[in-house]
């Protein structure tokens, strides 16, 4: 099998990390990688969650806030007032 080099920017303190945890393990760094694109190849998929906080603007209490207003902005029973705009 032909090899090929694969250059990228990793923080160095994580790579330093990764590098003891891998010797931990028994395997170096390139292994450990080639073990990653491997798996991403015969999976097709991130072998692993990838999540994030979801926006609090989406969140359920939100949205009945936000559809309670809609409502009683169109039944009329919404006082609306004009505001000077902020600025941050």
């Amino acid at each position: 099998m032909a090899q090929t080099s694969v250059n990228f920017r990793i923080d160095e303190e994580l790579k330093r990390n990764m590098e003891e945890v891998c010797g931990k393990m028994g395997m170096n760094l390139t292994t450990a990688i080639t073990i990653f694109f491997t798996k991403v190849t015969q999976e097709r998929r991130i072998p692993f969650e990838i999540t994030a906080e979801p926006d609090p603007f989406y969140s359920e209490s939100n949205i009945r806030y936000l559809e309670k207003k809609m409502e009683d902005y169109k039944a009329g029973r919404l006082k609306l007032a004009e505001h000077d705009l902020i600025e941050e």
